[in-house]
């Protein structure tokens, strides 16, 4: 009796977790702190490559900085933005791109203004970007 109802246990514990979403707001903050970090590190040694683009494509999320490129399956999550005191919008299909000027602060697309982001899918997940170039969970302060 116990072996069959360990069986039966198991198999409902696999379908459920088959059926489960791999997609994690928790990876894309990580991706996102590391394309942050690269473009960063470039703008404070006074390298070209000075920026982040963040891409919604059909499938991924697409974060590219100092020629690197971080990519997520999106499984029917989107990414939407907004500068700090406006309204959520998608990312564009041509990317946001966000630079970052020779002391590592966010020059464009508003110089040191905070950019809220906001992953929707199963749930909603807040980033801030802040005007420092940090990423933490949470809409920005």
């Amino acid at each position: 009796m116990v072996i069959i109802l360990m069986g039966v246990l198991s198999a409902l514990g696999i379908g459920l977790f088959t059926r489960s979403s791999a997609f994690s707001p928790l990876l894309v903050t990580q991706q996102l702190s590391s394309a942050t970090l690269l473009a960063q590190q470039a703008a404070l040694a006074g390298n070209s490559s000075k920026s982040v683009v963040i891409r919604q494509l059909a499938d991924e999320l697409q974060f590219v900085a100092a020629g690197e490129s971080f990519t997520l399956d999106r499984e029917g999550a989107s990414l939407s933005y907004r500068p700090s005191g406006g309204s959520f919008a998608p990312i564009p299909t041509t990317g946001l791109t966000v630079s970052f000027d020779a002391l590592g602060r966010i020059e464009a697309p508003v110089a040191r203004e905070n950019i809220d982001l906001r992953v929707s899918g199963a749930s909603q997940y807040d980033l801030c970007l802040s005007s420092l170039g940090a990423v933490y969970k949470g809409a920005c302060q």
